[in-house]
């Protein structure tokens, strides 16, 4: 179980240092279904892993000047509150509503993949600059979704970021910076509610560092447009599973 932890980490790891995002998408799976823990104690132990992954993820991109720390104050300042917002929420729904809803989200993410979102969004991005107030919107939804289902956002904040005017790789990592920020407040939300487990926390996370700092090399190399769709099945595949397994 302990190898499996590990090995199951480097995926989640490498998602999101080569997507800057299906960290928790990921992770919360695995601690539901692989290593057996319930739904809430999953979603606050996979807010641990993801958001010291993308801090790490964050330091490795912002060394090679891919991260916008101005945009990530003002997305991620804002995601924080909707953070705050989810976790008060979450309190009032059981485990198998909070992971239906993150079944949902799962699906939505694969919309985005299958779409081909970051051809789609650098087209926008020549043509408009979204305003703020649209900026603040698309933090607070995300931090929302972070509160209430333990999902990083990174699917939903990276075409955000670059429909904004970032360049893919400065989306991914500036997103990786708002994950990290939003997870705090997450995990923050659910002390109190949700045990954590330090042991396994800390073995999946041990496999996610080798694998966000594999992810990030690897993404100047790998087709996105293919690994996109084929991460895009697979969530599919585990909506499906979670949903018939409520």
């Amino acid at each position: 179980m302990h190898v499996t932890g590990v090995v199951l980490g480097f995926a989640i790891g490498f998602s999101l240092g080569l997507l800057g995002g299906g960290g928790s998408i990921l992770t919360v799976p695995v601690f539901v279904y692989i290593l057996g823990f319930g739904a809430k104690d999953s979603i606050a132990m996979s807010l641990v892993v993801v958001g010291t992954t993308s801090l790490v993820g964050a330091v490795g991109h912002w060394r090679k000047g891919h991260v916008s720390v101005r945009v990530a104050s003002i997305f991620g300042g804002v995601a924080i509150v909707g953070t705050y917002l989810g976790t008060r929420l979450a309190t009032r729904l059981s485990g198998a509503e909070q992971l239906a809803i993150f079944a949902a989200i799962m699906l939505v993410a694969a919309g985005f993949m299958l779409r081909g979102r970051q051809a789609d969004a650098g087209s926008r991005a020549a043509q408009t600059s979204p305003s703020l107030v649209f900026t603040a919107i698309q933090g607070l939804v995300v931090g929302s979704l972070t509160g209430l289902a333990g999902v990083g956002g990174g699917f939903l904040i990276v075409p955000a970021l670059v429909w904004g005017g970032l360049s893919m790789r400065d989306a991914v990592g500036t997103a990786l910076l708002v994950i990290a920020m939003n997870c705090v407040m997450g995990f923050y939300g659910y002390l109190g509610q949700a045990k954590v487990a330090w042991l396994s926390v800390a073995l999946v996370t041990a496999g996610a560092m080798p694998g966000i700092a594999t992810g990030t090399y690897a993404m100047r190399f790998v087709s996105e447009r293919a690994l996109r769709r084929g991460f895009a099945v697979l969530l599919i595949g585990l909506a499906v599973y979670m949903l018939s397994s409520i």
